[in-house]
């Protein structure tokens, strides 16, 4: 199998247009065409971890966080960064991350914190807004099923938990062929009627090129009128944090105990206790604390997260708990998210967890 089939696959689930600016997701170092022999997993790149790959003879690291952020412009081994690297190249070892993208998809990073809580009635704690848009097209009638059938193929009409979603009207549209023209119907320089349907779906917008693409090549016009409109609607399927309902309320202490437990924390660092039963809970995967407001909207009881800072804390004004179990404590499931998705797409493939802790967090 080829580097660039695990990559198509990877960000069939994760877009890379999902990523936060200033983030680096996606293929860092590899040629897409190289032969795989193994994938490692693993939430950050050490050197440690570039080591086990060679020992353990797989060429692809896949890792949560990316080994850079910005622009290297020298590559002399000065640091732990340009170290990985160099040592990567040599021995022909690919390094894919996929970080802000998996955090913000549906089934990603928060959602698996949620999993792992039992968590019902899950929804996206932020949805995104400006990421979709609506295709209007015309097709004759006769021909409707078949071309709404490759715009759904290729990614459109997925409302939350329905798909192969439009709205459709017929009516009876009207052209006259040039002479240069090769009408599907009509004759040359003579007017024509046609019934037609008129079909609106939606679609994220960085599906764009391959939905028209899908269209053009189905649609049986040799020009295929269409349209297409930015929507500012929140897209539910898309954003950060997830919040959901415990089946059973939960005493405050027995409820932060359990995180310890759940998430193999060292400690959780936490707001007052507010004497109330924990029921509903938010939660986002490593820094969340910019999501604090959004889960007191959502009127949660606690919000599990990380890497909230002092004063942060006092952001909670008594209305909610905060839960800080640590960055890495919160985001090391996604070794187990990575292997899952691969495992269910490639379940003969080999595909091992990394025995390397990369938290540099250590406790007394």
């Amino acid at each position: 199998m080829k580097l660039k089939e695990v990559v198509s696959y990877l960000e069939s689930v994760a877009p890379l247009a999902y990523q936060e600016d200033y983030d680096n997701a996606g293929l860092i170092i590899g040629n897409p065409e190289m032969e795989l022999s193994g994938v490692l997993i693993t939430v950050d790149v050490l050197e440690e971890v570039v080591d086990e790959a060679i020992e353990k003879k797989a060429n692809l690291i896949l890792s949560h966080h990316p080994i850079m952020m910005s622009g290297v412009k020298k590559i002399t081994g000065k640091n732990f960064t340009e170290r990985i690297i160099l040592k990567a190249i040599k021995n022909d070892i690919a390094i894919y991350a996929a970080h802000t993208n998996l955090d913000s998809i549906w089934g990603g990073v928060s959602s698996k914190i949620a999993d792992k809580l039992e968590l019902k009635n899950q929804k996206i704690l932020a949805p995104v807004s400006n990421q979709l848009m609506k295709l209007v097209f015309f097709v004759p009638t006769n021909h409707a099923d078949e071309t709404r059938k490759a715009v759904f193929e290729a990614g459109a009409g997925q409302i939350g938990n329905y798909n192969l979603c439009s709205y459709n009207v017929e009516g009876e549209g009207s052209f006259r062929a040039g002479e240069e023209a090769n009408p599907f119907v009509g004759n040359k320089g003579e007017i024509h009627f046609e019934r037609e349907t008129r079909v609106e779906t939606i679609f994220p917008k960085h599906l764009k090129n391959k939905i028209i693409s899908a269209l053009i090549k189905s649609h049986p016009y040799e020009e295929v009128a269409y349209d297409i409109y930015p929507l500012e609607n929140a897209f539910d399927r898309v954003g950060f944090g997830v919040v959901g309902d415990l089946e059973t309320e939960m005493d405050e202490l027995r409820f932060l105990k359990s995180l310890k437990e759940i998430f193999s924390a060292k400690s959780v660092r936490h707001t007052k206790i507010l004497n109330k039963p924990i029921k509903r809970v938010a939660v986002c995967g490593g820094s969340g604390s910019f999501l604090l407001s959004n889960a007191m909207k959502e009127k949660a009881d606690v919000f599990v997260s990380g890497d909230f800072k002092y004063h942060q804390f006092f952001d909670a004004e008594g209305q909610i708990i905060i839960a800080d179990i640590g960055h890495f404590e919160s985001e090391q499931i996604t070794k187990e998210l990575f292997y899952e998705l691969l495992i269910k797409k490639f379940p003969k493939f080999a595909v091992r967890l990394t025995e390397v802790n990369s938290n540099p967090i250590n406790y007394l």
